[in-house]
């Protein structure tokens, strides 16, 4: 939930164009998607859309991330570094945040194994009718039913680790990944927790 207080224009440190970095995070992975640039206009519309609206300084105007091409990035949360010269958007990206089609414009290579799009697929699909979606059928036959197939690709998965190829394991391990994520959705699970989980353990044994 944006504060519009938090970003408030008048309270940040800004350079003398007017303007501010912005970095957008996803709240999923946290990987940084993109970084670019507000002024007071593209702040305030970022906090009555709930969309990130950035400052082109080729076309020195106010633009929405996504407004042409939908990819859009929901913004979750909002957060002023201790300068107060530095904003930060935790956002829901709707699609590739690079212009180039990638996920990230820091995209890695080779590429890394991130999941926060799937987790948004599989939030669309809590909605939809379990006639027409698998996951929502999933969803709709319990958590029982879900784990038993986590349990069921976790099997397959180990089977193929000694009897298949690297496809083999590539297609049963995203298959179980799939189902692990759509088992948190049953739970109300937010994968932040799990990395949470993870940073705390890595910290735990440094």
């Amino acid at each position: 939930m944006i504060d519009p207080n938090e970003l408030r224009y008048d309270t940040l440190v800004v350079d003398g164009r007017g303007l501010a970095p912005v970095v957008a995070q996803d709240v999923a992975t946290g990987a940084v998607l993109m970084v670019a640039w507000a002024d007071r206009e593209a702040i305030e519309r970022t906090v009555d859309t709930g969309f990130a609206c950035f400052y082109s300084r080729s076309r020195h105007a106010p633009w929405m991330k996504g407004e042409s091409s939908g990819n859009r990035l929901r913004v979750a949360e909002a957060r002023v570094d201790c300068d107060r010269d530095t904003l930060l958007l935790r956002v829901h990206p709707e699609g590739p945040a690079c212009h180039r089609g990638t996920r990230t414009c820091f995209e890695p290579n080779p590429p890394r194994l991130e999941l926060g799009w799937l987790w948004e697929v599989l939030e669309a699909r809590k909605g939809a009718s379990p006639e027409e979606s698998y996951t929502a059928r999933l969803l709709a036959a319990g958590v029982e039913r879900v784990a038993q197939k986590v349990g069921e690709e976790g099997v397959e998965t180990a089977l193929a680790a000694v009897t298949r190829d690297d496809d083999g394991v590539a297609e049963e391990a995203a298959d179980l990944l799939y189902h692990l994520l759509v088992l948190l959705q049953a739970r109300g699970i937010d994968p932040e927790r799990l990395s949470r989980v993870l940073v705390e353990r890595h910290r735990g044994r440094a």
